[in-house]
């Protein structure tokens, strides 16, 4: 497979403090960009010596991916992108919808004032005017998480949260690629705005109904970019 030249000049090496956190960073935004593809594989040297770190925080990294799923390592071989497993990210993206579900059959037990702190920071982002709607896909992708970890954090539960952030985390590789494509930005914020205003009328079975239709949708969407962007990626390197 090509090598592809990462390495930065000596004057953006990282500093000292908090090595192994900034090469995670920058370790999962490779993953999540497609720069690095499934199935390559790379050795710990590579990385420090594109990252400018020493050996230790960049195999603290690697362990930290390795434990999130996204990496597996071969002691011989070095480490090696784990593939894409659909059937894995369906089953997480059926857990998201019940969890979220869950949720906000839960918000029936809030007050109004209660009820009104949880929706009102997201009426700010969704609920605007069609003109002055964000078309940058990676912020609307950030905003979407925010919604639903939002209703998620509203169920009170913290094992919800909890969970859902573990879900969260391992489907955004996908996920992210949903907000590519202006149709479903638009989407998304129609979406979000009329799931908002049912909250707004405690229409709670409405908007649990409404969630699954909705993540569905995104799921088959972000499934069809993956695709087609790990091929023009694998086509660019032939």
């Amino acid at each position: 497979m090509p090598k592809r030249n990462h390495q930065v000049p000596a004057s953006q090496k990282l500093r000292p403090q908090n090595l192994a956190d900034t090469v995670y960073e920058q370790l999962k935004s490779e993953l999540f960009e497609f720069r690095l593809l499934p199935g390559d594989r790379f050795t710990e040297a590579e990385v420090a010596d594109r990252t400018g770190a020493s050996r230790t925080p960049v195999r603290q990294a690697l362990y930290r991916l390795q434990r999130e799923g996204f990496l597996d390592v071969n002691f011989r071989n070095g480490w090696e992108v784990r593939l894409l497993d659909f059937e894995q990210l369906d089953a997480l993206y059926e857990l998201r919808i019940l969890l979220e579900q869950a949720s906000v059959r839960r918000m029936a037990a809030l007050g109004a004032k209660e009820l009104d702190a949880v929706l009102s920071p997201l009426d700010h982002i969704w609920g605007i005017a069609p003109r002055s709607r964000s078309n940058d896909g990676m912020q609307v992708a950030a905003w979407d998480e925010d919604f639903h970890c939002g209703l998620v954090a509203a169920s009170g539960n913290p094992e919800f949260v909890r969970v859902h952030l573990e879900v969260t985390e391992k489907i955004r590789i996908v996920r992210r690629l949903d907000f590519t494509e202006g149709a479903r930005i638009t989407a998304t914020y129609k979406e979000h705005s009329a799931m908002l205003a049912a909250l707004r009328q405690r229409k709670f079975a409405t908007v649990a109904g409404q969630l699954s239709g909705h993540i569905e949708a995104s799921r088959e969407q972000a499934r069809k970019i993956t695709l087609l962007r790990l091929q023009n990626a694998r086509q660019s390197l032939s």
